[in-house]
């Protein structure tokens, strides 16, 4: 069969290889041809595109990038006309990937939506063009099984492949990882400012800021595959901080606690059992958007939607500030609060099924268009 792979982020990458690797063991034919990343692509060679060229952060930077967004959404229709899949297989990414997959379902491809869109958070109408459009939707978060329900659209709960991802890779060796990257022997704080070049640089900011106040601990910046370890430069030597480039599972598996741009990351960091501060910041339009149009959800960070409360601090928009989240940080550090942490973590992991979310998704694609 022939594949047709669409994942516009850093995370959609590696769920999108994991996916790709259990297709190819339930289909010995299996052709791929994606949008995607690095990891994506040491699974197969026919990436046509990268998310790093895809990726643009906020209301404000989409709309500055309207013309860029069209060539992309053109060119990929093409694309997929000129190789004709048996299915496309959507990643996230939503804005991008419902407007293909309206497109699609008009000519006929059969469409699969692997982590849906969170509707349940905003833009609830897209409701209409998923039942329209989406053959099948293939869900990772438990709750999103009894939002669909509720409008009347059956989904597959598939389990969280991130339990996967995590479970699955190899264990690193404390000692020689603070060796190869010259780290001190004191508890490490991580620190995860994200992908996107906007958000890393308001992000670290903030972030190294509270670095003096903590000289009993090694705080680590957790670089991004997309980005050069010269972008970090500055905040490297601002700071006095050390950096590890795209080996951020490694990183958390050593780490003593985190604070982590609110996304993917914070469940990651929970799911390795690291205490952290989650933290946002955004354009001053776009947050002021986004506040007008996410009105249904309590919590932004993953961890605190999935358990439906207070596990983790989100500091907000004008909340993420020094004084803020020296204060914060002081009580992840406390004994303690770092028991409750663990508590809930272990009952956030149970909440997000066992192992097998690949396997399981690709075992009901195969089935679909065979």
């Amino acid at each position: 069969m022939k594949y047709y792979i669409i994942a516009g982020e850093a995370s959609g990458d590696l769920h999108g290889s994991n996916l790709m690797k259990a297709l190819s063991q339930l289909d010995v034919n299996a052709e791929f041809r994606f949008w995607g990343g690095d990891l994506m692509q040491n699974v197969s060679d026919n990436l046509v595109k990268h998310y790093k060229d895809l990726a643009f952060m906020g209301f404000a930077e989409v709309v500055m990038n309207l013309r860029t967004i069209a060539n992309n959404l053109s060119f990929c229709k093409k694309d997929i006309e000129a190789y004709q899949p048996d299915t496309i297989i959507f990643i996230d990414y939503p804005g991008f990937n419902m407007r293909i997959a309206k497109w699609a379902k008009q000519k006929g491809i059969r469409t699969q939506y692997y982590i849906s869109p969170q509707i349940w958070a905003w833009k609830e109408n897209r409701i209409h063009a998923i039942k329209r459009d989406v053959d099948n939707m293939y869900v990772i978060l438990p709750f999103e099984k009894d939002f669909y329900k509720k409008h009347d659209y059956q989904v597959e709960f598939v389990g969280h492949p991130l339990i996967d991802a995590i479970g699955d890779r190899k264990q690193v060796d404390e000692y020689v990882f603070r060796a190869e990257h010259g780290l001190t022997e004191k508890p490490i704080i991580a620190l995860l400012p994200g992908s996107r070049k906007q958000e890393i640089k308001k992000m670290l900011s903030v972030m190294v800021s509270v670095v003096e106040d903590f000289p009993e601990y090694q705080f680590v910046i957790a670089g991004a595959p997309s980005q050069e370890r010269s972008f970090y430069q500055g905040f490297i030597k601002k700071a006095n901080v050390a950096f590890v480039s795209n080996e951020t599972y490694d990183l958390l598996s050593v780490s003593y606690a985190a604070l982590v741009t609110s996304g993917t990351a914070t469940l990651e960091t929970a799911l390795f059992k690291v205490p952290e501060v989650v933290c946002y910041k955004g354009s001053w339009l776009s947050y002021q958007i986004g506040k007008r149009l996410v009105k249904h959800i309590k919590y932004i960070s993953l961890v605190n939607l999935i358990m439906d409360k207070e596990v983790v601090t989100e500091l907000i928009q004008d909340d993420f500030n020094t004084p803020r989240l020296k204060e914060e940080l002081h009580k992840i550090l406390d004994d303690y609060e770092r028991v409750k942490f663990f508590l809930d973590y272990y009952d956030l992991e149970k909440k997000l099924g066992g192992k097998g979310a690949s396997q399981n998704t690709a075992e009901l694609i195969f089935k679909d268009i065979s």
